[in-house]
């Protein structure tokens, strides 16, 4: 009888691996909108100090602005949790490949005991 080592199911670890990527991906993304929306905020208060909009369309902006920014950080947030989660259930997926202790002699293969814990 020969002994077979484990092998990892390559496949199904770069699963996990991509999806970890997209999410970072996204994050990264959402990241770059809020920029984008603080900038156009900003040209909003230059617009303002300019005398371009009145005060009452800058409080609009601001509302309108801090709804958006708190979507972002929602999506931002939920992302982070999604990649934590992939990141744990990788981390599984790799203890479960540790190696079966394995030790041969001129007539068997056997599998090395584990010692009784001391209490």
């Amino acid at each position: 009888m020969v002994a077979k080592t484990k092998k990892m199911v390559e496949p199904a670890f770069a699963k996990i691996v991509k999806e970890i990527t997209a999410n970072a991906e996204l994050i990264r993304t959402r990241q770059e909108e809020k920029q984008a929306v603080l900038n156009e905020f900003d040209k909003e208060k230059k617009r303002y100090k300019t005398g371009k909009i009145s005060a009452q369309a800058l409080r609009s902006s601001t509302a309108k602005t801090n709804k958006e920014l708190a979507k972002i950080d929602v999506s931002i947030r939920n992302a982070i949790k999604k990649v934590g989660n992939l990141t744990i259930q990788g981390r599984k997926f790799a203890v479960r490949q540790s190696p079966k202790t394995l030790r041969v002699s001129t007539g068997i293969v056997t599998k090395k005991r584990k010692k009784a814990r001391k209490k």
